[in-house]
């Protein structure tokens, strides 16, 4: 119940609740709050306040996320360098991403077409922008270097 006042206290003020995680809603807390406690009568402020904030975050497109400064090149003859080599993205973003990115962009007939190399090492198609980060490109300077070439088929 104190917890319940203190999110409405600062809700009329405008403010953050201090203590709550980023993101997460009062109405979302108080609606769990709810449901842990037996209720289940809805509250039509929190459906309205929710959707609004969804629809907020649904505006968001991972800006808010940690980003990742790439500089991709092109380790082939076959294929052209693109025109902006430099793009930040998310660090959410995959390896996979990232070949579709650079398949659009040279017309490419399909992303499966194409190798990612990290100190000429090929990179999974899973891997995130930030375990690359991590585990390649560890005690480098920003920006991750990418190198992008035509698949090659080993066998």
């Amino acid at each position: 119940a104190e917890m319940k006042k203190q999110r409405e206290f600062y809700h009329k003020l405008g403010m953050e609740v201090p203590g709550d995680v980023k993101g997460e809603t009062c109405s979302t807390k108080q609606h769990l709050d709810s449901h842990r406690n037996g209720e289940t009568k809805p509250d039509e402020n929190s459906n309205k306040e929710t959707s609004e904030e969804k629809q907020e975050e649904d505006n968001d497109y991972h800006r808010s996320d940690e980003q990742v400064s790439i500089c991709l090149e092109c380790n082939s003859s076959k294929l052209r360098g693109l025109k902006r080599k430099w793009i930040r993205c998310s660090a959410q973003a995959t390896v996979l991403h990232l070949k579709k990115f650079i398949a659009k962009k040279l017309n490419l007939s399909s992303f499966n077409e194409l190798d990612i190399l990290c100190n000429e090492e090929i990179l999974g198609k899973d891997h995130t922008l930030k375990f690359v980060v991590v585990t390649r490109w560890r005690f480098k300077k920003a920006p991750l270097l990418l190198h992008y070439r035509p698949k090659m088929d080993l066998l």
